[in-house]
């Protein structure tokens, strides 16, 4: 028995195995709308066997994104340019999901084949905000310190991104408070530094992401699941850390968040982060073994036996692969055959199983 091939149930949804996609952008999508490129991508990994496909960090609103290439879900059209994506995924067994995002003092930059270099207004660029007008590097504009307006704004923008979601045919969400996006700058405090009841304690830094995953929780059904990527740690002395992730985790599973995302770093730039096989895996254990709640593990697994040991010996519930599903869009079937799992092919595809 396998259990990286053994179904796995949140709320009303079975995944058909712990293979998760992760969300990789794609730098691809004008005016934020996905198209061909997302069908072929995201469907490649569904026909490869995946349990669940999520789609890129997503912009809540335009200011939200990364680049101007990011995909985005800010208008009833967004939704509806999604819906021959998600029906795709579900068509070949996989569970269609979605990460919702907004890139705080990180976003409007130019395409990383492009630079990933800052855009000034002369290349439509957009001012970026961010909890403390502090910039991300040298550089880097100086963000707008977001005000309580703003933050009201942000938050009605995730509330109306689930429903969108939802009305696009996903069936799971992840709420993006990781990597030195907007909900993780607010948790950091080497970057939130403000002064009012938003920072300086950890329950003030927790209260903004806390109402965005109440509000996400409370428009999102019920019955389907609700994941947060987290940053474990911000690998900095005096940054966000493990004990106040598992701090976070637990008042995440009140809210009635069913699994946590547990990937690291990227708050500040030239963080030590020690990348190595599984190098993250140890926090997804910690959470899931002092909260209780479900854990997907991320972060340079890609030995099929490697992601076999982390589920069966209960560290993570789920591996998301990223990198490696880029590289080999059909590791699902592969590691199956590698762990002597018999598990469907596409019709299609017999003739090479």
């Amino acid at each position: 028995m396998s259990m990286l091939f053994s179904p796995f149930t949140l709320q009303s949804v079975t995944f058909r195995n712990r293979i998760f996609l992760s969300p990789m952008c794609q730098y691809s999508s004008p005016d934020g709308l996905p198209n061909d490129w997302h069908l072929v991508h995201l469907g490649s990994r569904a026909v490869g066997g995946a349990g669940l496909v999520m789609v890129e960090a997503t912009a809540v609103s335009p200011e939200g994104r990364i680049s101007p290439g990011d995909t985005g879900i800010w208008s009833d059209a967004h939704a509806e340019a999604f819906r021959p994506i998600t029906r795709f995924i579900q068509d070949q067994g996989a569970v269609a999901g979605i990460q919702l995002a907004h890139a705080g003092r990180k976003g409007s930059c130019s395409l990383p084949w492009l630079g990933g270099e800052p855009l000034g207004a002369e290349s439509c660029g957009w001012q970026p905000l961010a909890p403390s007008a502090l910039p991300f590097d040298v550089g880097h504009p100086v963000p707008s310190a977001i005000t309580q307006d703003e933050m009201d704004e942000i938050e009605a923008g995730f509330r109306a991104a689930a429903r969108r979601a939802w009305v696009a045919g996903f069936e799971m969400v992840e709420l993006h408070m990781a990597h030195g996006y907007l909900l993780h700058e607010f948790l950091s405090p080497l970057v939130n530094q403000r002064t009012d009841e938003y920072g300086g304690s950890l329950e003030n830094r927790l209260r903004f992401p806390l109402r965005v995953a109440w509000a996400v929780r409370d428009e999102w059904p019920a019955e389907l699941p609700l994941f947060v990527r987290i940053s474990a740690t911000d690998w900095v002395d005096g940054g966000w850390d493990i004990e106040q992730s598992l701090i976070l985790s637990r008042h995440l599973k009140e809210i009635g968040v069913d699994l946590i995302d547990c990937s690291s770093g990227f708050a500040v730039p030239d963080e030590p982060v020690p990348f190595a096989p599984g190098f993250q895996v140890p926090f997804a254990a910690r959470i899931r073994a002092e909260t209780g709640i479900a854990t997907g593990a991320v972060g340079v697994i890609t030995e099929p036996n490697q992601a076999e040991q982390i589920v069966a010996t209960n560290q993570a519930d789920a591996v998301l692969l990223g990198r490696e599903m880029l590289r080999d869009p059909y590791w699902p079937l592969h590691a199956a055959k590698a762990l002597n799992v018999d598990v469907p092919w596409p019709n299609q595809y017999l003739r090479a199983a």
